[in-house]
């Protein structure tokens, strides 16, 4: 399938950013496959009645999110609409939803292992779930669907029979954000703002930046990515990754304070890969004049009304609910197989959102990116990651 093709289907299959990978997006209800509606509270869980006539035959589901909630809008909330795709098409099939509300990994874990012996499978969009591993382990019987991160090794075990990981090439995303912001900014002072630099935030990052410089490089631009040092990132080994990183993915004033910071060093394109955190930013760019802000995870156009007008530039793309949703039939089928899988745009699980009226790009930039597109696809562009060896303070891998 071609990348605009597949993209016009994202919009219309409703994929709605972080982590906790952590995008931005104002919060919203869900709602359930038979249209109720609900909402979950910190410290509190609150389930999804979505049953069928024969209510309690199919799979008994649960969903372990950050802080933000299923509600998010943006990472948690399309993970949590593969389910209901599940839902609708296997309507015998019930959905729990659990808020671990501090976003700290071993009480994210402990909220799983709280949980696990009442459902059949246990999904938990994060890296700070990474920990499930012992409790998988501990029960066979159950399934996990664990998005954004490997599971941790256990005596020298990196793949379990029970979990299904599935990783995304972030830095893919992010090398389109910043040939995006790198071609439509008018400054030619660029950034992005993080969350927690997390490896998957950190390869939204360097993946921006080697899109950045992609462009400086093929069409002599002189476009600077701009970091603020008191914002600086430290990644799970403890570097300094620099960027410019909120510090969590629920603190939506602090984001709006970054946001104005760039701003007043006159940025004028930000990408925002910060959770709710990124709610500020987004609020940042409203309230100024000619800043845009590219979204992520998900299509945020609608995120950036504005009046009359729209701060959305574009958005960048994980097709996390499609390989919930295939996760979960698979389930269901007997075919589910524990296993640690990348996901890239080589089978168009990542990209940017092209479709006319759900972004702001020119055509001229829209045809450099979908022609970076292919050179990807091939393996011919290799974007800079957390952990990949190739550094985003120069040019990106090019092997054309």
């Amino acid at each position: 399938m071609k990348k605009g093709k597949l993209l016009a289907v994202v919009c219309i299959m409703s994929l709605t950013a972080a982590l906790f990978t952590g995008c931005s997006k104002k919060g919203n209800n869900t709602e359930d496959s038979k249209g109720s509606q609900t909402e979950t509270t910190d410290g509190k869980q609150a389930e999804t009645e979505s049953k069928g006539t024969e209510a309690g035959k199919g799979l008994k589901i649960a969903i372990v999110t950050s802080p933000s909630g299923v509600d998010d809008g943006s990472f948690n909330q399309d993970n949590y609409n593969g389910i209901l795709n599940f839902i609708k098409n296997n309507p015998d099939a019930t959905v729990k939803t659990v808020k671990e509300p501090t976003g700290d990994p071993t009480a994210a874990v402990q909220a799983v292992a709280d949980i696990v012996a009442g459902y059949d499978v246990i999904v938990t969009p994060g890296f700070q779930f990474a920990g499930i591993s012992t409790i998988a382990g501990d029960n066979p019987g159950s399934k996990f669907i664990l998005i954004d991160s490997n599971p941790q090794e256990l005596d020298g075990v990196a793949e379990f029979d029970n979990i299904y990981a599935m990783t995304f090439a972030e830095e893919e995303s992010g090398f389109f954000a910043g040939m995006a912001a790198a071609l439509e900014t008018k400054t030619g002072k660029v950034a992005v703002v993080n969350g927690v630099a997390y490896p998957s935030n950190v390869n939204y990052q360097y993946g921006f930046e080697s899109g950045v410089n992609y462009v400086n490089a093929k069409y002599d631009k002189k476009v600077e990515f701009v970091e603020l040092p008191a914002y600086a990132g430290t990644d799970v080994t403890g570097a300094n990754v620099g960027g410019n990183y909120v510090g969590s993915f629920a603190d939506e004033p602090t984001g709006k304070v970054v946001g104005n910071a760039l701003i007043n060093e006159g940025v004028d394109i930000m990408f925002v890969a910060a959770g709710g955190s990124g709610n500020g930013v987004f609020t940042a760019a409203k309230e100024a004049k000619g800043v845009k802000v590219i979204g992520c995870d998900v299509d945020q156009y609608d995120d950036g009304k504005n009046g009359s007008e729209n701060v959305i530039l574009t958005s960048v793309l994980k097709v996390m609910n499609l390989n919930v949703e295939r996760a979960l039939e698979a389930v269901k089928d007997g075919t589910f197989k524990g296993q640690n899988v990348l996901l890239k745009a080589d089978t168009d699980s990542t990209g940017f959102v092209s479709a006319e009226g759900r972004q702001q790009l020119s055509a001229d930039s829209i045809a450099k990116m979908d022609e970076a597109y292919k050179l990807l696809q091939a393996g011919k562009i290799v974007p800079a990651a957390n952990f990949n060896g190739i550094s985003s303070d120069s040019f990106p891998g090019l092997s054309e």
